[in-house]
């Protein structure tokens, strides 16, 4: 069965997806939605299929499959609903909205329909990820170090909280989720924020720089820090700290210390195909077990980060 799909955004992200999904064959993109209609256009000229300029009129007139999602956070919610309102599996672009109450309706809604869903916290499937879980055993961890860590992005949504959620629900996000996979659930937040050095940048009210810290229900600490005020020398990764090795996990490697020395892995997959390939399996069978972030895993990660969002502002510590 080849999955046919529909594009709801077909912005920096989407575009990601669309280069994977276009090399497999168990992938057919058929349609693209933007409220730029030039971008769908571009879309619909590189991959073929059709563009519109609004998903409620992609959803009707096309027979799908099911639908990518890539939207700024402030745009989520509306274009989900309608989607699972027509029985159409969804992958959605993290983070999965700027709200809890608005996620929460959409996951009910994808329960209360039974239908396969998929997030893109891609670093969960990285193939250095799965290495790092087999090697931490059952060895419990003493405490975690992660950053994102880095410039602004180009998009002028992403410098207003109130269209992003803020570097922490927007981008830092991933090293979040990543804690969450690997560390468990967490059970409450207390972050510090710095402002104040980005005057020259227009209409930008977000932090420039936060550290979060996080205790785990397993006892594990954590401390993770977002910056988007420098122009050289970011840093995107976390650390993982147990008695006997360090695991260093990084976009392209994983990094082990011990006392007989050190050992660099080197990434060696796609983890953006592999979602993707995930999520095409998922809808071609009807079992969502491959899926390591289906909708209702990326709302517990959004919760988390919306806590520590709410820390940074309100200067005081949140239990989740």
């Amino acid at each position: 069965m080849t999955v046919r799909i529909g594009f709801v955004g077909t912005g920096g992200i989407a575009n990601h997806h669309l280069r994977t999904l276009a090399q497999l064959d168990e992938a057919e993109l058929v349609a693209f939605c933007d409220v730029v209609e030039e971008k769908a256009l571009a879309a619909a000229g590189e991959y073929g299929g059709k563009a519109y300029s609004h998903h409620e009129a992609l959803y009707d007139s096309e027979s799908l499959d099911a639908v990518y999602i890539c939207l700024p956070p402030f745009a989520h919610a509306q274009p989900e609903l309608a989607a699972i309102e027509r029985g159409l599996p969804i992958f959605v672009e993290k983070p999965v909205a700027t709200s809890l109450g608005q996620a929460r309706a959409v996951e009910a809604a994808i329960r209360g329909q039974n239908l396969i869903s998929a997030v893109g916290y891609h670093w969960r499937y990285m193939d250095t990820t799965a290495q790092a879980i087999e090697l931490l055993g059952d060895e419990p961890v003493g405490f975690a170090l992660g950053a994102w860590t880095g410039g602004i992005p180009g998009v002028s949504w992403w410098r207003v909280l109130a269209e992003s959620g803020g570097q922490i629900v927007e981008q830092t996000t991933h090293i979040f989720d990543l804690a969450r996979y690997l560390l468990g659930e967490v059970e409450s937040v207390h972050a510090m924020a710095r402002t104040g050095l980005m005057e020259d940048v227009p209409n930008y009210d977000v932090h420039d720089a936060t550290v979060t810290n996080l205790r785990f229900q397993s006892g594990a600490v954590a401390s993770i820090t977002s910056a988007c005020m420098l122009s050289a020398g970011g840093h995107v990764g976390l650390d993982l700290y147990q008695k006997n090795q360090v695991l260093r996990i990084a976009s392209g490697a994983l990094t082990i210390d011990r006392p007989s020395g050190q050992e660099v892995v080197e990434q060696g997959n796609n983890p953006t195909q592999a979602e993707d390939r995930a999520f095409l399996q998922a809808v071609q069978t009807g079992d969502p077990t491959g899926i390591r972030c289906d909708y209702a895993e990326a709302v517990k990660t959004l919760a988390v980060t919306l806590a520590a969002t709410q820390s940074a502002i309100e200067e005081r510590g949140v239990s989740l």
